[in-house]
């Protein structure tokens, strides 16, 4: 499964518009449909996790006016990428205890890792990606 979708052209210092931020609940929501379907509903809480951090990472920090989305089951494998149209540089921040924000990609690799998986960045900066062992109520 794969989606793309248009989000707004913007400036850095400007905030995210509405109809871009909802696209972060309405991957999830796929994401979770996919998984149900796929029977690997016991994997909703991490992935979508994970599908949330990412979508929002690309919709806040890419500067474009693209994101991918896709999601794939394939030798026991689930395969998530989350990606724009703008490379870039993501990188896990180590930001002080005060910080509301950085601590994305920390997650992202907490939760990866901890659910026995890897995860990483593709050569050019556009895409995050995350492979998980499929585990489900029929694996």
């Amino acid at each position: 499964m794969e989606v793309n979708f248009g989000i707004t052209l913007r400036g850095p210092a400007e905030p995210i518009p509405d109809q871009d931020a909802r696209r972060v609940s309405g991957m999830r929501r796929l994401a979770r449909a996919r998984l149900n379907h796929c029977g690997l509903a016991s994997m909703t809480d991490p992935v979508t996790l994970v599908v949330s951090e990412l979508v929002t990472n690309a919709i806040m920090h890419s500067g474009g006016t693209q994101v991918g989305f896709r999601m794939q089951l394939r030798d026991g494998l689930l395969y998530l990428a989350v990606g724009s149209d703008t490379p870039g540089k993501p990188a896990v921040r180590e930001p002080n205890t005060e910080a509301e924000h950085g601590r994305g990609l920390q997650l992202v690799e907490f939760v990866v890792l901890g659910s026995g998986g890897v995860w990483g960045i593709s050569d050019d900066g556009a895409a995050v990606w995350c492979l998980f062992p499929a585990k489900g109520e029929d694996r």
